[in-house]
């Protein structure tokens, strides 16, 4: 019994002598090249910190939707961490409610230099349906927001151009 049922492929190979085949110097330089020109459209790899302060949710729903695409993120040369200490951004969401407001300013004060704030959506704003009631404080003003990408709640594509546009903006040049 054979493992391959089917005959040998009679079409010949791409390259059928070892002269055809690209130098390894020429294939090193085109890698070299590649990783050269990618860099300053992506930066270096960083690392998101979710913060969702409260509200009505409609944006973690978006961000999920943005993590849940495999390999989206890290193409793009992003990716999330549960940790400030990771963390290169602090992603808020939500109206800032009392009990977590605390919390947000904690994690932004422990991430290490340089450090960006993103506000996504109208709570995160400071323009929700629940800003200025008793549970929210508002309190978000003393963090400086790099980015805001307004929306109630911003599409998952809207949240990716705005975190691209953000790297972009702060790229090494090569």
């Amino acid at each position: 019994m054979r493992l391959f049922p089917f005959p040998r492929a009679s079409h010949p190979r791409l390259w059928d002598d070892a002269a055809s085949l690209p130098h390894a110097e020429t294939v090193a330089a085109l890698i070299a090249r590649r990783r050269n020109s990618a860099r300053p459209r992506l930066g270096q790899a960083l690392s998101i910190l979710h913060a969702e302060s409260g509200g009505g949710s409609a944006c973690l729903l978006e961000l999920e939707a943005l993590r849940a695409a495999p390999g989206l993120l890290a193409r793009h040369g992003l990716r999330f961490v549960s940790s400030p200490l990771h963390a290169d951004i602090l992603l808020i969401t939500g109206d800032g409610c009392r009990n977590l407001t605390s919390a947000i300013h904690q994690a932004w004060e422990v991430m290490p230099g340089p450090r960006w704030a993103i506000a996504v959506g109208d709570e995160a704003a400071g323009d929700g349906l629940l800003h200025g009631s008793y549970a929210s404080t508002g309190n978000m003003e003393d963090i400086p927001l790099d980015l805001v990408i307004p929306g109630s709640p911003p599409a998952a594509d809207t949240i990716l151009s705005g975190l691209r546009a953000l790297v972009a903006a702060n790229a090494d040049p090569v």
